[in-house]
């Protein structure tokens, strides 16, 4: 373990999402403790998108922006929203220079999928029918997330590929979680990680699935066709037990012939980067930052 990011393990609360109520308050007070950047250079801006329901979306405007990402914040498809998200969102529109739409999908247990990928897939519609009022390049729209968002993001990409939906040029995915089987090396192994446990990732996915069967649009990593998506980077954490879902997701792209950057982050832990005192969380935002100005690019 990174020695920067062992001192604060004691500071993180324990995710019990048995009690989504209290998870969700632990959240909030983690997120609002977090340190904010310098906003001068940022338009932030609260909007819904008409859906059914509607959808709540807080937009970050860096100035000469030519390209957006969708983005979804991690959270277990649990906890979360456009508040606990701020601090990354605006660090990720600084650092990119890209629009980022960052938006608040409706979590279980009381929204069981598929609501939070319905809620995805009217915003990266919307954002789409909108580029010109977003400043931006309707060619340059990306999707991505953190855990639980980055889930959603790699769903969202397989559902607009099937549907024949709006262009997206590019997937960043920071530790996303993929796949409810809980089968692979560092799900069986990394038991009682910081922030993330197995208990923790299995009560995840039983409230999303609300007892219905996974598919893939659920848990993407069950996908048997990855051809033709968009080019991805990814990200994973050694100590994560998402870690070799994230890298045989990547793995299962490249062999189908997408473009993806992976990076396997040593030393760190699921959620780590929150810790932007350290080194290696300042290298990990910096960049997904970098990965996105590219993928925007291309």
């Amino acid at each position: 373990m990174d020695p920067e990011l062992e001192a604060f393990i004691p500071l993180f609360p324990k995710a019990d999402l048995q009690d989504p109520a209290s998870a969700r308050r632990d959240l909030a007070k983690l997120a609002a403790a977090a340190p904010l950047p310098d906003l001068t250079d940022l338009d932030v801006e609260d909007r819904t998108v008409p859906a059914g329901p509607d959808v709540p979306v807080r937009i970050y405007r860096p100035r000469e922006a030519h390209g957006a990402i969708v983005w979804f914040h991690g959270g277990g498809f649990v906890m979360g929203d456009l508040d606990t998200e701020h601090p990354w969102a605006t660090r990720l529109a600084l650092a990119s220079g890209a629009v980022v739409v960052s938006v608040g999908y409706r979590v279980a247990p009381e929204d069981p999928f598929p609501a939070a990928l319905d809620d995805a897939y009217a915003v990266l519609n919307w954002a789409a029918a909108h580029a010109d009022e977003l400043g931006v390049d309707p060619d340059r729209i990306a999707v991505g997330g953190h855990s639980a968002g980055g889930g959603i993001a790699a769903a969202l990409a397989q559902r607009a590929r099937d549907e024949r939906g709006p262009s997206i040029c590019f997937q960043l995915l920071n530790q996303p979680q993929l796949d409810d089987r809980q089968q692979t090396w560092s799900a069986r192994t990394f038991t009682a990680t910081p922030w993330l446990t197995r208990d923790t990732v299995a009560t995840s996915w039983r409230h999303y699935l609300g007892g219905a069967p996974a598919s893939a649009y659920a848990a993407p990593a069950r996908a048997t066709y990855l051809a033709d998506l968009p080019p991805a980077y990814v990200a994973s954490a050694e100590f994560c037990p998402n870690r070799d879902e994230n890298i045989g997701y990547a793995l299962g792209m490249l062999q189908a012939g997408v473009p993806v950057e992976l990076h396997q982050w040593a030393g760190t832990f699921h959620g780590s980067q929150s810790i932007v005192a350290a080194e290696v969380s300042q290298r990990q935002i910096a960049e997904l930052a970098a990965a996105l100005r590219r993928g925007l690019s291309g």
